[in-house]
């Protein structure tokens, strides 16, 4: 299959966006290339990315739910001391929501909020308020390792790693730490239900790609 040539390659994607491939390589047909292999290697994280978001969401949920005693907790943050700052993200998920002339449901606004708000219930400004209560939604982390301060570090990860993809910018400039991702997303899914990994794995396609990209790569850089 004939590639694109640079030229193209800038009228579509910005010369910004692959400025890097081509100085990486100072060779076109190679950064035409190493671009291809970054998509198929974001691409093949879509599976585990999907079923981690929905997890995470839900399991949060169900903890909310009982500690407001409702499945429409987020109408109380307004009024809870140390919580109100979240009730503009739950306004503005609620307006997308009536913008598209569908009914304000609980499961309707729980699945409108973003990964970016789930991910923020663990920052340190919460902790006392909301980390007895979350921490039950990962009842398989191990209870040594089990501290907010943990949770928030492997969640603001994925949540920086998945924009990374979702933008569609590079992630196949440092392998070792691509690996890295890929095992922190099946740990953190094991927190939150023990067969999630296993579920995941028969249609997580990482495991195929990265090692076809790691040997043209490597063929690549000694060619």
């Amino acid at each position: 299959m004939e590639l694109m040539d640079r030229l193209e390659f800038e009228k579509s994607f910005s010369k910004e966006r692959m400025g890097r491939y081509f100085n990486q390589w100072n060779d076109d047909e190679k950064a035409l290339l190493h671009y291809q292999w970054n998509i198929r290697l974001s691409e093949s994280f879509y599976p585990v990315l999907s079923v981690y978001e929905v997890a995470l969401r839900n399991s949060l949920d169900r903890e909310l739910t009982r500690m407001f005693g409702t499945n429409e907790w987020y109408n109380n943050l307004s009024s809870t001391p140390g919580l109100r700052d979240l009730a503009k993200e739950i306004t503005r998920a609620i307006n997308h929501i009536s913008k598209r002339g569908e009914l304000i449901t609980a499961p309707k606004v729980v699945a409108e909020l973003n990964l970016g708000f789930w991910t923020r219930l663990f920052n340190t400004e919460y902790e006392l308020i909301l980390w007895k209560e979350l921490r039950k939604a990962f009842p398989y982390m191990p209870k040594s390792d089990r501290k907010r301060a943990n949770v928030s570090s492997s969640l603001n990860r994925i949540r920086s790693f998945r924009n990374r993809i979702y933008h569609n910018e590079g992630i196949a400039w440092d392998l070792t730490e691509l690996e890295k991702q890929h095992l922190n997303l099946y740990q953190t899914l094991g927190w939150l239900n023990k067969r999630l990994p296993q579920y995941v794995g028969a249609i997580d396609r990482f495991q195929t790609i990265f090692p076809q990209v790691k040997i043209d790569l490597s063929k690549h850089i000694t060619s």
